[in-house]
């Protein structure tokens, strides 16, 4: 079922084309990933489709009681409102109502007793819609996504909390059509394969702009690539997206031969001295004048650059015995290692574990409490970090590059330009001489770290450098690293990024426990999976002498009885939730009672996630002694 349509939509801001006659229909099943370079007007066709955004020419269809939920990367945050309060903001009546219990609550807990008349009335109405599973399912999903203190006010969270807190707002509300700008972006590895889940399970349409390439192979069943102006539908993954463009360009390059043969071929008959006198030739001539009009976009699909970078010497940078607290959190714990220029190296973990601290640690602009690092007379440190150089908007794209060298040597003597390389970061003749102000938000993040690299380092430190960067300019990144002389160490949750450019992971545990793994990403989760069976493994106890051969993985007698009781206890504790429902239904004139009974449900609820984790944990120890009897 067709949900919403555009027509012939065209867009422009000043004497930038971002939208030249496109069309696009959206179906009930469609799951569609949005892609193009940082300045394409990605999020700019986002708006359009959610109704946010005015267009020039064309038009926008969308279907009768069609609801779009649409999620910008720059939502605006009520500082004052708590976690809830925030996801229940919306214009839906069942929102308003949550997020006035959720009000009303927290003016009650802090001391208004006058308005226990009102909550009780937005109790009733609760019950009556239903709405305590809405209630139940916001927390379940902020708790997915890192966020387990539901009354913390917005103003107490990071910038990365914040997101995932709207996230989780676009994600509760009901919808046909779910838009979302850069879902991914300060996501954990956990919550991006949470998300992942979560969105193909979902029905209804979806219509998003990320650059996680695993993200859209798993996610999306259409791509739509948005590149000068034009756009193009390719059915299917990023994979088969991948294969359709390329079959695309071979076709334009076939069509674009005949073309210039064809104006060669009319070009000698007009030469001939051919007049316009009759209605064939007048049409033939017009034909020529279309034929020669025609654009053709010449496509460069593997930019290579060989960049050679500062000569190291035989010591680069040494750490011994490291250790960083903060406050009494301990994040690096007596952490020695020993860089050689081949290191390219990822940096894994969740979310305030110290793994930005580390960066800033090497690159001498944070402290650390004991411990000794040495650096090598031969390191020249070049940092790309997630806020970025400050930026001059009354400098131009060209002068800003400059500044930070004039040209880059390469691996067979030459050397690249500063022009030439914004050439190969996407930065055309023209953008080099546009005024920064102009830039949007990704070019300017591509523009930084372009500045970064034309300061010729051998020591790359590259701080989440794919949020707000465009695929092209990853791929672009990434065959630069390929020819790279240097050390490269990345903190990153994109997975795809890792895996292409990775040769050994650094997972920050926790605790200021840091292991290091041996090749790329895919390698990590291999190795650290078959770690935690072997730890399975080694931890089960054995009811009888060990006899000679392979050891058997085993339950322990605990873990076998609990592992055949799990199912039950969780059954028994989901009915009484439900009957914790009926009492709160009960009592909702009782407000003390209520409180009481609310609060139950709630560490009742928790309870229940965290049986749902232990039977994760014992089935993956059932799992493992299958496997060991089908080897056997």
């Amino acid at each position: 079922m067709n949900l919403l349509t555009l027509e012939n939509i065209s867009k422009s801001y000043s004497e930038k084309v971002l939208l030249k006659e496109v069309s696009l229909g959206i179906n009930d099943k469609d799951k569609i990933g949005i892609i193009g370079i940082n300045g394409a007007g990605k999020s700019t066709f986002l708006k359009i489709i959610s109704g946010r955004e005015e267009f020039f020419d064309g038009k926008r269809v969308a279907g009768k009681n069609v609801k779009i939920e649409y999620l910008s990367q720059n939502e605006k945050v009520e500082e004052d409102c708590t976690v809830l309060e925030q996801i229940f903001k919306s214009d839906s009546e069942e929102m308003k109502i949550l997020l006035e219990y959720e009000s009303l609550l927290d003016e009650i807990n802090n001391g208004n007793n006058e308005k226990q008349d009102r909550l009780i009335n937005l109790q009733s109405k609760i019950d009556s819609l239903n709405l305590w599973e809405l209630e139940t399912s916001a927390k379940n999903i902020l708790t997915k996504l890192g966020i387990v203190n539901y009354n913390q006010k917005m103003r107490e969270l990071s910038g990365g909390q914040r997101k995932r807190v709207f996230l989780a707002a676009a994600l509760i509300k009901p919808c046909d059509l779910l838009i979302l700008d850069e879902p991914t972006n300060h996501l954990d590895y956990k919550s991006i394969e949470w998300l992942e889940e979560y969105l193909n399970s979902r029905s209804g349409a979806l219509v998003m702009i990320t650059h996680d390439r695993y993200f859209l192979d798993r996610v999306v069943n259409k791509i739509v690539e948005l590149d000068r102006g034009n756009l193009f539908t390719y059915e299917g993954n990023y994979s088969k997206y991948l294969t359709k463009k390329v079959e695309r360009i071979e076709l334009e390059k076939t069509l674009e031969t005949k073309r210039q043969s064809l104006i060669r071929t009319e070009l000698k008959w007009i030469k001939r001295g051919a007049k316009a006198r009759s209605t064939k030739q007048k049409a033939r001539i017009q034909r020529f004048n279309e034929l020669v009009s025609k654009e053709y976009t010449e496509y460069n699909t593997d930019i290579e650059i060989n960049y050679v970078g500062s000569r190291l010497g035989k010591k680069i940078l040494e750490i011994y015995n490291l250790n960083k607290r903060f406050d009494q959190k301990i994040l690096i714990s007596d952490f020695s290692y020993i860089f050689t220029k081949e290191d390219r190296i990822g940096i894994v973990g969740d979310n305030g574990v110290g793994k930005s601290t580390f960066l800033n640690i090497i690159e001498g602009i944070e402290e650390f409490d004991s411990g000794n690092i040495e650096i090598g007379e031969t390191v020249k440190i070049g940092a790309f970090s997630q806020e970025g150089k400050e930026l001059n908007n009354n400098l131009r794209v060209i002068d800003f590059v400059k500044e930070g060298g004039e040209y880059i040597p390469t691996n067979d003597g030459t050397k690249i330009s500063a022009s030439t390389l914004c050439e190969r970061f996407l930065f055309d003749s023209t953008m080099q001489y546009s005024l920064i102000e102009k830039l949007s938000g990704g070019e300017k993040r591509r523009l930084q770290l372009l500045r970064v690299l034309m300061e010729n380092p051998n020591f790359l430190i590259l701080d989440e450098p794919t949020n707000d960067l465009d695929i092209e300019t990853l791929k672009i990144l990434e065959n630069f690293i390929d020819e790279y002389n240097g050390v490269v160490l990345v903190v990153s949750h994109d997975r795809y990024f890792l895996d292409r450019i990775c040769n050994k992971i650094f997972n920050f545990k926790g605790n200021g426990e840091i292991k290091i793994y041996h090749g790329n990403y895919s390698d990590y989760i291999y190795n650290k999976e078959e770690n935690e069976i072997e730890k399975v493994n080694n931890t089960v106890k054995k009811e009888k002498p060990k006899q000679k051969g392979e050891k058997a993985p085993k339950f322990s007698f605990n873990e076998k009885k609990e592992f055949e009781e799990i199912d039950d206890v969780i059954s028994k504790l989901e009915d009484k939730l439900a009957n914790l429902d009926i009492e709160i239904e009960k009592n909702s004139t009782n407000y003390s009672k209520l409180q009481e009974l609310v609060q139950s449900k709630e560490e009742l609820e928790l309870l229940i996630l965290e049986k749902y984790e232990r039977q994760e944990y014992l089935l993956s120890i059932a799992k493992a002694i299958e496997e060991w009897k089908r080897n056997k």
